[in-house]
C-alpha cells in the first residue's frame, strides 16, 4: 500500500511541475543526438579526466545485446550526475542519473547494445568530469 501512494504521489508531483523544470530533468537534444560527441557537448561536457574511481561491472561478452546489465558506482567525492555512454548504439546516450546531497552515486541498469562497444561512464563533479570505460563485446545485434 505505501509503494501504491508513494508512486501516485510521485506522479501527482510530476504533473505538478512546470514544464521548464522538466524540460531541466530531460535533456532531449542529448538523448536524441546519434553521435557521441553531441551527446557530450549538449550535456556540456568538456574536458575529461581519466579516473579509476569509477567502477563498472558489466558483462566483458553479453550474450544478447537487449539486456546487458551495467552498475557504476563512482568513488569521487561530491559527484553529481553519472552519463552512460555506448558509442556503436543508434543514440549513443543511454541515461543521466542525477545525484543530490547525501545520495550514493551507485546504479544498476539493463542497457541495449547494438553491437561490441564500450561502455562509457562520465561524472560530473563540480565543473569537472572524469571518464573510465569498458568494452562489451555483444554475441546478438540488441537495437537497430
Amino acid at each position: 500500500m505505501q509503494r501504491r501512494d508513494f508512486l501516485l504521489g510521485l506522479a501527482a508531483f510530476i504533473a505538478l511541475l512546470p514544464s521548464k523544470v522538466l524540460a531541466a530533468l530531460w535533456n532531449k537534444a542529448a538523448f536524441e543526438s546519434v553521435l557521441l560527441n553531441d551527446a557530450s557537448r549538449h550535456l556540456d561536457i568538456n574536458a575529461e579526466i581519466p579516473s579509476a574511481d569509477i567502477q563498472i561491472i558489466a558483462p566483458d561478452r553479453a550474450e544478447n545485446g537487449a539486456i546487458v546489465q551495467v552498475e557504476v558506482k563512482s568513488n569521487i567525492v561530491n559527484t553529481e550526475a553519472i552519463a552512460i555512454f555506448v558509442e556503436k548504439n543508434p543514440t549513443p546516450l543511454i541515461a543521466n542519473f542525477m545525484f543530490s546531497n547525501g545520495a550514493e552515486p551507485y546504479v544498476v541498469t539493463r542497457i541495449k547494445m547494438a553491437e561490441t562497444s564500450d561502455i562509457k561512464i562520465v561524472v560530473k563533479v563540480g565543473g569537472r568530469y572524469f571518464t573510465n570505460a569498458k568494452n562489451v563485446v555483444v554475441l546478438e545485434n540488441g537495437c537497430g
